[in-house]
């Protein structure tokens, strides 16, 4: 996905305000294709293959990768997404944490008829079967959280967890207590479902973060980088490289990562 046609309509982060953004989105990237053999690999108990109009399942489901829009605006592309919106933005996992460009939201667009297929609706009662309590950094009593057992989520963040539990204490303060996982919502905001939905993200400590909906005077991050950087090389993307950021919120999307999330 990419943007094919903008007008100069944003105001200075410094006057306090978000997009007024007059983009359209809805155009696929030129590396598709890529994108869509990573999509294939970073999920093998689920999707069997593509070809340029297909994401085939394994149990035979084919979703179509294109809905043949162009024009979306941008909340017209996260409330109705189609797989190759995914793609509209390069998620970077890098050594520093600065403030993405305009609606530069890597992960933020999800197609949802996937996620249920994979992990359940929640609406259905299908999400909390496949729901595991894990420990969440024990050596500082951090206690347990319920993340789901499906892509192999849970074993993802119990290595993430073993791998913060490790970290100089002064990390600690961003990571105990943890603010949630799984909770059958959308968006704030939004007609779009909420990874949390699926069991699949994990809200670090609230009390330490930032959040767009929370300020008007443009990006804001107190995450140690060095935290995000754990949980990417582990397949979770980190909110604070989001334009919409949500510096607490961690959501595992191996698709978008390169392999170890370097």
């Amino acid at each position: 996905m990419r943007v094919i046609f903008a007008i100069a309509g944003v105001l200075a982060l410094g006057s306090g305000a978000f997009a007024m953004d007059a983009a359209r989105y809805g155009a696929p990237p030129g590396d598709l294709n890529a994108k869509l053999d990573r999509l294939v690999a970073a999920y093998p108990d689920f999707i069997a293959s593509h070809d340029d109009k297909f994401l085939t399942l394994k149990d035979g489901r084919r979703f179509a990768i294109s809905d043949g829009r162009s024009n979306k605006t941008f909340d017209e592309m996260v409330e109705h997404a189609d797989i190759d919106d995914m793609f509209y933005a390069d998620y970077v996992p890098a050594e520093t944490a600065v403030a993405p460009g305009v609606n530069v939201d890597p992960g933020r667009v999800r197609f949802e008829p996937l996620f249920n297929a994979m992990y359940g609706d929640c609406d259905r009662g299908e999400v909390q079967p496949k729901m595991r309590s894990i420990a969440w950094l024990p050596k500082h009593h951090g206690g347990r959280v319920s993340i789901t057992s499906a892509n192999g989520v849970d074993k993802a963040l119990e290595a993430v967890s073993a791998e913060l539990d490790e970290m100089p204490d002064k990390f600690i303060k961003y990571l105990i207590p943890n603010s949630g996982t799984y909770n059958c919502r959308k968006i704030a905001g939004s007609s779009a479902r909420s990874v949390h939905a699926w069991g699949a993200a994990i809200d670090i400590n609230s009390a330490a973060s930032d959040y767009w909906r929370w300020s008007k005077d443009g990006w804001h991050n107190r995450i140690p980088v060095e935290i995000a950087r754990v949980f990417e090389r582990h397949g979770f993307i980190w909110g604070g490289r989001w334009w919409h950021y949500d510096t607490m919120h961690f959501e595992y999307r191996p698709e978008l990562l390169p392999a170890g999330g370097q």
